[in-house]
């Protein structure tokens, strides 16, 4: 499934996780204390070793998990794209303090001192889960045997991979994670209009190596005032859509369930019904066009 440009074009911050993640793993893998990482109630609120809060936001237990989980969080970057770096920082931050009071307070529940959260951020990659689920189309289905699948299943398949890497230490973090990602959907304390300031963002933009190829980043596109719904220009759109096979004379009106899936992603109607007119009503393709005209 492809719903964007490769790489992390327009995506600094998934970028910076991801590197962030890698580098901790290794480090603490060489050293051999990646699985002395977890945390427990009692180091947290007993201990106060709270420095294993941050370690373990960004550090894999073993490098299958750094696998899946990589791979996982490089998928999940097209919600960057789609609502932006800033909002994005938001949901990432609000992802990670939720799942980690409902970690702790599950702890509290369990009572087995035994038991600790397995490291990762599995907080912040099974939050994705939810509007994975929710805003994500399907493109592609197909079966093996008598099973139905999709092009959405090899996401889902990587995803209980990591859910039950390490049975309680790992089921718990995901769990808890998939709740933080079901309260920032139901807007709970408006936390989806909350934004950092403008230095935050660009502090990731700059911090992140630029990827071989980048284009200078162009400048903002225009917006409307009434429900800030992005307006794409004349231009942006012909760029996009050059990089896809211009649409042939006999190509269909879209229909109205296809517009409908793009604007309910956030796209303008008359752009949506352009992607899809150039892309031969191929909704996968039509989104990629529209997420790489809000690049511009």
């Amino acid at each position: 499934m492809n719903l964007g440009p490769s790489g992390f074009n327009n995506a600094p911050v998934t970028r910076v996780l991801v590197i962030a993640c890698t580098l901790f793993t290794i480090i603490f893998g060489v050293r051999g204390r990646a699985n002395q990482l977890g945390w427990s109630y009692q180091d947290i609120f007993q201990k106060l070793q709270i420095w294993k809060l941050i370690i373990s936001a960004f550090t894999f237990s073993s490098t299958p998990e750094l696998v899946f989980g990589l791979y996982l969080l490089y998928y999940f970057r097209v919600f960057e794209r789609q609502i932006g770096s800033n909002k994005y920082s938001v949901f990432l931050l609000f992802s990670f303090v939720v799942s980690l009071l409902l970690e702790a307070l599950a702890l509290q529940l369990i009572k087995d001192p035994s038991l600790s959260i397995l490291s990762g951020p599995y907080g912040l990659i099974f939050s994705s889960f939810v509007p994975f689920y929710l805003d994500i189309p399907i493109s592609t289905r197909f079966h093996v045997l008598s099973l139905h699948f999709s092009d959405k299943t090899f996401i889902y398949l990587a995803g209980l991979q990591l859910l039950f890497s390490s049975w309680k230490r790992s089921i718990i973090p995901g769990l808890c994670g998939i709740i933080a990602g079901c309260l920032y959907r139901l807007n709970i304390f408006r936390i989806r209009r909350v934004k950092f300031p403008e230095f935050i963002t660009s502090f990731f933009a700059r911090l992140s190596l630029p990827s071989i190829g980048n284009m200078p980043p162009p400048a903002a596109p225009a917006r409307n005032a009434p429900g800030n719904v992005p307006i794409f220009a004349g231009r942006q759109m012909e760029a996009s859509i050059g990089n896809y096979p211009a649409p042939v004379s006999s190509t269909p009106e879209p229909p109205e369930d296809a517009i409908a899936m793009l604007v309910s992603m956030g796209f303008d109607r008359n752009s949506a019904r352009q992607a899809l007119i150039h892309s031969r009503n191929d909704i996968n393709i039509a989104t990629n066009v529209l997420l790489e005209s809000q690049s511009h």
